[in-house]
């Protein structure tokens, strides 16, 4: 059950609440956006996979728009809060610690744009307050190695964040890998660490509050931001600085010609590695495994069907589609607004690089 406010000053030495839970969803974004809470910091520090400085800014100051979101990072968020209140029970049963509900967002007492959604409370044995916070994640099986080691970096500079608002001196992390096995770790805090975050981010709300907006980066989450950030006019133009644009292009040229020498030179050593397989598809070398080269790729259909027709016909059946054609043609306009940006430069711009 969720702690009372009474509680929660208890537990919270240095933070305020600023958000119930059970809030209006709306008026829970509107707080969200007074400032940076603990799932933002890996997109400030340039270390999320889904979610980039610039797009973290423009949701910061209103100006992001109906960007689609990752169905991958929404199916991972749906079952990550599923499964948060069996990891906090089975993180209880194991460590013999309570566990408990927080009274909503919370705000650093002085720094107000320091918040924080803890995911629960943790209570030690004969006590009444929280003493400390759970963390809790939920992660593939494939990152079992990662996690054996200790806690990542970017869950550890989250739940960091975490002690910098709650004031905290020490955190647990549970972690379910691949739906089978929970692994927990405590995290101390490091003052040290606690300021080095608080200066690093404090710069970018800064820059939020002076509408400075950071530059894009080369994450494949800034690409994805670009190509859906904005409504744009068919073959509108922008008249650019060319101090601006044509070193960039120069830069491209000379990248992507560099980009095809690695490729040539990469099939060129993957067709010599090939070659010393033959008819092998395990290659050893000093008692272990060099490299394999099985035969599981893609699956030629289009020869199968060509070459075994009667038996290609067997195993053909017809699958839902999207009509795309058609809803382009009698829907034009709303089948260009879910059509990504493409970027490209013309090849005579190429060669004059």
């Amino acid at each position: 059950m969720p702690l009372t406010s009474e509680t929660s000053r208890a537990v919270a030495p240095t933070a305020v609440l600023v958000a119930p839970a059970g809030s209006e969803h709306a008026h829970w974004l509107a707080s969200r956006r007074h400032g940076i809470g603990g799932s933002d910091i890996a997109a400030v520090l340039g270390m999320s996979r889904y979610t980039s400085p610039i797009e973290l800014y423009l949701d910061k100051v209103g100006e992001l728009g109906d960007v689609p979101r990752s169905p991958e990072l929404v199916e991972a968020a749906f079952w990550g809060h599923q499964h948060e209140p069996t990891i906090a029970k089975v993180f209880a049963e194991r460590t013999g610690l309570g566990v408990a509900e927080g009274p909503g967002m919370l705000a650093h007492v002085e720094r107000r744009w320091m918040l924080a959604n803890v995911d629960r409370y943790v209570i030690e044995k004969g006590e009444r307050a929280p003493s400390s916070l759970l963390e809790i994640k939920t992660r593939s099986a494939f990152q079992l190695d990662e996690w054996l080691l200790g806690v990542p970096d970017g869950p550890a500079l989250q739940t960091h964040w975490y002690l910098a608002v709650t004031g905290y001196t020490h955190a647990h992390v549970a972690a379910l890998l691949g739906g089978n096995r929970l692994l927990i770790h405590r995290i101390e805090r490091d003052d040290g660490l606690v300021e080095h975050l608080a200066e690093i981010v404090g710069r970018f709300w800064q820059n939020v509050l002076d509408r400075i907006p950071p530059p894009p980066d080369g994450s494949e989450a800034t690409r994805e931001l670009l190509a859906h950030l904005y409504d744009v006019a068919p073959d509108s133009v922008t008249v650019a600085d060319p101090a601006t644009v044509l070193p960039l292009l120069k830069q491209r040229a000379a990248i992507k010609v560099n980009e095809q020498l690695v490729a040539d030179e990469l099939r060129l050593v993957d067709n010599q590695l090939k070659a010393t397989a033959g008819t092998a598809e395990v290659v050893k070398a000093d008692g272990e495994t060099a490299f394999t080269w099985k035969q599981n790729g893609t699956f030629a259909a289009k020869k199968f069907a060509d070459a075994h027709p009667d038996l290609a016909a067997q195993y053909t059946h017809h699958v839902t589609a999207l009509d795309t054609k058609r809803l382009a043609a009698e829907h034009p306009d709303l089948f260009r607004k879910f059509r990504a940006r493409r970027l490209v430069v013309p090849a005579k711009k190429e060669s004059n690089a």
